[in-house]
């Protein structure tokens, strides 16, 4: 779904290829806390920064976690969206708010759903 990807840059018209590139603690690398999740937009990185306390949000309200998978999932979900709305391409790291993550993993989980299973994360690369 959301882990490679093409979608039209909104000012451009330019195809974007996204590719999930890893997951990664933010609390180590720039003593945030989140959890980033680096794609490459036609070879440039992004990174998308998701709060951790939308973790435990998602076990209070559906006694569920999000893992890597769904992580980058959601990860994806917004790149394309910002792409779509009209994104600052100068900037490097987004960051979402907790009720973007929930909107976001609750509309990955539907469409997982509708597809009948969440593709795999490409492993290797």
């Amino acid at each position: 779904m959301y882990e490679d990807f093409h979608v039209a840059d909104r000012w451009t018209g330019e195809d974007l290829h996204c590719r999930w590139k890893a997951n990664m603690v933010a609390i180590a690398t720039r003593h945030a806390d989140a959890v980033d999740v680096r794609f490459d937009v036609n070879d440039r990185p992004m990174w998308i920064a998701l709060p951790c306390t939308a973790w435990v949000e998602q076990k209070e309200r559906r006694g569920k976690v999000i893992t890597d998978q769904l992580a980058a999932q959601i990860a994806g979900r917004y790149l394309k969206q910002m792409v779509e709305e009209g994104y600052d391409t100068q900037r490097e790291v987004y960051t979402m708010t907790v009720p973007e993550v929930l909107e976001h993993l609750d509309a990955v989980v539907s469409e997982a759903k509708a597809q009948g299973s969440m593709p795999p994360l490409p492993v290797g690369i």
